[in-house]
């Protein structure tokens, strides 16, 4: 084998080669990004528009219809569906796999343009974005506590600074808290006595409320800009508020209406184990790594609990890194635990020597292959860490094969690198034959369409570079090192042979002597095989349906249910599935908004809400999770005056 033969022959290069493959292999796989999911675009487009105080009816007639109008006949466009609730349209427009999405979006926000003219001048102007999968949350902080909800919100909003703080987050919400709200209250009968109207009042408030540009004013050397600063810093401002004159005496805005300083109308509630709590969402950068940003986010939460109220709780309520530290875990696990098994296993055939070079290619073909993916842009999230672990126990299969090959040469008295490069030479294309064969078996996964086969390609690339590395391993570096550092090995006569053997000769003979029956017995396990799986078989399935770690109860109340009816019913529910507390960790509840992360639309509403029940850990389960959650189902059947439906966690991505 030429490749082999010249790397034997130029041995000072190839461990030079070694060292800086082990160099740079190590710092890619310090340096690679973790994260949960890989960067895939999205063909989706949302289109987000809102008018407050407006039906749903009247909503899907003046805004979403006549958007739609304009999105129809969209070049690529495949699907369109719209949501309309109280206040809010939400189209998505869905297009094929194979559009840019920078592309989609210029198109649909020209679409958009056109129709602007056709919407209510009251409604906010239409936001068009496409679905990113960094908006979705990676950390979610649930905090409450047996306090106001105004220090709860304070709380929330300094550990939001803090939190914005790191390096690589994106965006962080705070959603659930009390917005503040400088309400004015008219009364009709002193407006009426006046002689005054409500548009009156707003126009000058309106015209009061701002910063005013004065020009520049220069004199000799310097320039000044002048501004009239007039928006409004105290509320006790807008009641000296001069509305009109009567008879010589100004009427203030005091005499005609209160000025209160309060609260938003409630348009969600959240609780946490039945606590009023506020929800911290945190979102990352694409590409940066999610255990390092999971643990400063948790590092400051420790940091904060010494300066709240003893009251205050943290809990976090989703952790996306704790899936990809397992999964880190099991890959270290796994290439440790082969270098052992393959040491211990080869020791009792071919000596320590030769156990040891072939184990050396478990961590070689890692660290290049860590290094490729860093090449490539690529970032260890699951579905890459999946396909590491996948292709582990495939790894030493080339080197077994060759260096097993050379060991036997040097039994029958070859020397070092005689025996490398004889022993290599003979099986160098069979090596590469069953590698291609499996690079073949995978290859039809690149060509999977959709945003599915977006998100699963990175499968068979990650397994062709494994393999590939295995490969170059196994026909470079295994036997330069064989070359060097193979010991001496006694002669093997040719009458030495194991039971083992002595019994595999035996069956191979009889099988030779009788290859029809060979190849009939065979056609005939491989037809029961088929059989017995179409018999036995329990279907198809995407993802597995496993233990969920969370599962959501979704409550959907008539149209037009008022939010606090609509609480009513989630603390009922609350109440029904308290009996199994012993079975779940904690209950989130959030009402007026809809339970669940998808791409689509999302619907939400006063008439809505969802209890997000978390589980422990699957090692600290008395209970499967199952069970709990098939008795809840049970429990909270039959409730008046709501759709109430639960669903488990499903695994798949979002």
């Amino acid at each position: 084998m030429l490749l082999s033969n010249a790397a034997i022959k130029n041995r000072t290069t190839i461990f030079v080669l070694i060292l800086l493959v082990a160099a740079l292999g190590v710092m890619s796989y310090i340096s690679l990004p973790r994260e949960s999911f890989p960067d895939v675009k999205v063909p989706n487009v949302l289109i987000t528009t809102t008018q407050d105080g407006v039906s749903p009816e009247d909503i899907e007639n003046n805004i979403t219809k006549e958007i739609e109008k304009k999105l129809s006949g969209l070049k690529g466009m495949k699907e369109v569906t719209s949501t309309s609730s109280d206040g809010i349209s939400v189209i998505n427009v869905e297009f094929l796999p194979d559009v840019e999405i920078d592309d989609a979006l210029q198109r649909v926000k020209d679409k958009v343009d056109l129709a602007s003219s056709e919407i209510p001048d009251e409604a906010d102007a239409p936001i068009v974005k496409e679905i990113n999968l960094a908006d979705f949350p990676i950390l979610m902080i649930s905090i409450s506590g047996d306090i106001s909800p105004v220090r709860l919100k304070v709380i929330a909003e300094n550990l939001e600074d803090e939190i914005e703080k790191l390096p690589g987050v994106l965006e962080v919400d705070v959603l659930g808290a009390l917005e503040r709200e400088i309400r004015i209250e008219i009364d009709p009968d002193k407006l009426a006595a006046y002689g005054l109207t409500i548009d009156e009042l707003l126009r000058l408030i309106r015209s009061e409320n701002v910063n005013v540009s004065a020009g520049g004013l220069e004199t000799e050397g310097i320039k000044f800009n002048i501004r009239v600063p007039a928006e409004f810093d105290d509320p006790r401002d807008v009641d000296a508020l001069t509305v009109t004159t009567r008879e010589g005496k100004p009427i203030y805005l005091l005499d005609v209406a209160k000025v209160r300083d309060t609260f938003k109308d409630r348009l969600s509630f959240s609780r946490l184990d039945g606590l009023s709590s506020i929800t911290i969402s945190v979102k990352k950068r694409i590409g940066e790594n999610i255990i390092f940003i999971a643990e400063g986010v948790k590092t400051i939460i420790e940091q904060y609990k010494k300066h709240v109220p003893a009251g205050v709780k943290f809990d976090l309520t989703l952790d996306m890194s704790k899936d990809i530290r397992q999964m880190v875990g099991d890959l270290e696990n796994n290439i440790l635990t082969g270098l052992i098994l393959v040491v211990a296993v080869l020791v009792l055939f071919m000596g320590w020597r030769s156990s040891i070079i072939v184990a050396l290619a478990i961590p070689m073909s890692m660290l290049l292959s860590f290094t490729i993916i860093q090449l490539l842009g690529y970032t260890l999230n699951m579905v890459v860490l999946f396909s590491l672990i996948l292709a582990l126990g495939m790894l030493v299969d080339n080197a077994i094969v060759i260096v097993e090959n050379i060991h036997r040469h040097r039994e029958s008295g070859a020397g070092r690198i005689a025996a490398a490069m004889r022993g290599t030479s003979e099986v160098a294309w069979p090596v590469i034959t069953s590698t291609a064969t499996t690079l073949a078996a995978f290859s039809p996964m690149l060509f999977w369409p959709g945003i599915v086969g977006e998100f699963m390609k990175y499968l068979p690339i990650t397994v062709m570079i494994v393999l590939s590395s295995s490969l170059f391993v196994a026909l470079v570096i295994s036997p330069t090192i064989c070359s060097v550092f193979a010991g001496k090995v006694a002669p093997k006569r040719n009458d030495e042979e194991g039971r083992f053997i002595r019994g595999y000769r035996r069956l191979l003979t009889l099988a030779i002597r009788h290859r029809a029956t060979t190849l009939a017995l065979s056609v005939l396990v491989l037809a029961s095989i088929a059989l017995t799986y179409a018999r036995l078989g329990r279907g198809i399935q995407f993802f597995p349906d496993m233990d969920p770690q969370r599962a959501v109860i979704n409550i959907r109340a008539p149209q037009g249910t008022n939010i606090r009816t609509t609480d009513r019913l989630a603390s009922l529910v609350e109440h029904k599935i308290e009996g199994y507390r012993y079975g779940f960790d904690n209950v989130i509840t959030n009402v007026g908004a809809a339970g669940g992360r998808t791409l689509g639309p999302s619907s939400g509403g006063p008439h809505m809400a969802n209890l997000t029940i978390m589980f422990p850990d699957y090692s600290e389960r008395e209970t499967p999770s199952g069970q709990i959650v098939a008795k809840m189902r049970e429990s909270i059947k039959g409730i008046a005056g709501a759709e109430v439906k639960l669903e488990k966690e499903k695994h798949c991505p979002p």
